[in-house]
């Protein structure tokens, strides 16, 4: 694969990813969204096919990894290093793009977060907070705990997905972007009740990025105190996986 490749798949992929995820999230959590309020198992399974359709489509370019912990899982186990940063700045690029189409899907929904003073658009009630919708909230916010969860999360989904490789038949018959996918979904069902399950850096730090800029009313805080969890936690979880995966298989 040429750098060019990685590059741009990483970036489409990544940006479908985050198309995917951020918008059931808007979809769930905005008023006037047909998809309100409908909870925690449609947001989940949308993040499992935004993964499906991300992967898919970036597979033939870059491999589809889509997540700088899954890259740094591969480059432990496999001692390759030189690609990486080409992976990393894709994902975070492509994580940045598919927030602000997000956004973009749901221009009137987040415009009319508030009832615009001297007209009737919007709504007159407390102002819905919109960082949850880009990047993840602990329920209890408590940073070692946060941290290990978000390590135990992504060892969850890395360690696995090294291990696919030694299944013949997953590779060639495509199905094992269709497996991840559901890994995730499982991931968010029976791990992500804690923290929301970021489980990638570039999934959390590039919306963070967006939300931080973008002219959202009363969008509330973009909460950079705690960003640094949902980025730490799962590279050390992706290493850990790599390593373990070195070590035991």
């Amino acid at each position: 694969m040429s750098n060019g490749d990685i590059f741009v798949g990483e970036i489409i992929g990544t940006a479908i990813l985050i198309l995917f995820g951020a918008g059931v999230c808007a979809a769930v959590t905005l008023r006037y969204s047909k998809a309100r309020a409908s909870g925690w198992v449609v947001i989940a399974f949308g993040w499992g096919f935004g993964v499906l359709a991300g992967a898919y489509t970036a597979a033939p370019l870059s491999g589809g990894h889509l997540n700088p912990a899954v890259t740094i899982g591969i480059a432990i186990d496999t001692g390759t290093w030189g690609k990486v940063w080409i992976y990393l700045l894709g994902q975070l690029v492509g994580a940045v793009l598919g927030a602000v189409l997000a956004y973009l899907v749901y221009l009137a929904q987040f415009q009319a977060n508030v009832r615009k003073e001297g007209t009737t658009e919007g709504t007159a009630d407390e102002p819905v907070p919109t960082l949850g919708i880009f990047s993840t909230i602990p329920e209890i916010r408590n940073p070692v705990a946060n941290l290990i969860t978000e390590i135990i999360a992504t060892i969850a989904l890395v360690l696995p997905i090294l291990a696919f490789g030694l299944t013949k038949g997953l590779g060639e018959s495509g199905i094992t972007v269709l497996i991840v996918s559901l890994l995730v979904v499982g991931i968010g069902l029976s791990l992500g009740g804690p923290t929301g399950y970021a489980i990638n850096p570039a999934r959390d730090l590039g919306p963070r990025i967006v939300h931080t800029f973008l002219p959202i009313p009363n969008k509330g805080t973009s909460d950079w105190g705690y960003a640094w969890i949902p980025v730490v936690g799962p590279l050390i979880g992706g290493a850990l996986a790599g390593l373990i995966y070195h070590v035991a298989f």
